[in-house]
């Protein structure tokens, strides 16, 4: 299946709403922000505040992720940016730092109801990957559920799981102390140095 890649910029933050944003908008959702955001200033956002942030966000010279498109209808999206503005894994005491690298991060997935199992996350890592190296980032990484054959939790499967990075070109890096859905994450690398 093909899929066309874009990055969230402000024009298509509707997409990203679609995608990210709740039925109610009273209901306080993620928004792709829980690991962005410093916890105090990520509690502190109103349900309503949170989709202005995003939108905020997707106004950057760097928007904060990747959309996936079948036919002109959104089908996912890709929360990727510099390690050093997602402040959960900046300062994660779980997730190691290999090195003074200044590299990239992919840590989220989100794929449309009736749209998943046809490739779309596989689609968006390659997308993800080629955005980063468009705004030259050395390296990138991901820290996905290491689950061997076994199922992950749908609420869980936003980090993706170890062989979906390895299917895009990634290696095992690093062990983590940080567990998904009862998994343990590894951190995945990809060098993107040499083209």
């Amino acid at each position: 299946m093909d899929f066309v890649i874009h990055p969230a910029t402000a024009h298509r933050f509707d997409h990203v709403a679609t995608l990210l944003g709740p039925r109610n908008p009273d209901s306080p959702t993620c928004w792709c922000l829980t690991y962005r955001l410093p916890s105090r200033e990520n509690r502190a956002l109103t349900a309503r505040e949170r989709p202005e942030k995003v939108r905020e966000l997707c106004g950057r010279d760097i928007p904060p992720g990747i959309l996936a498109y079948e036919d002109d209808v959104v089908v996912g999206w890709c929360g990727v940016a510099p390690r050093s503005e997602l402040h959960s894994f900046a300062n994660s005491r779980k997730i190691p730092h290999l090195d003074a690298l200044p590299v990239w991060t992919v840590w989220c997935f989100r794929v449309r109801g009736g749209h998943r199992g046809r490739g779309v996350a596989q689609a968006l890592l390659k997308g993800a990957v080629q955005h980063a190296r468009r705004n030259g980032a050395p390296a990138i990484e991901g820290y996905p559920a290491d689950n061997g054959d076994e199922k992950v939790d749908t609420t869980m499967a936003f980090v993706g799981t170890r062989r979906l990075f390895e299917n895009a070109g990634f290696a095992k890096a690093a062990d983590t102390t940080a567990i998904a859905g009862g998994f343990p994450r590894v951190v995945m690398r990809m060098d993107l140095r040499d083209g």
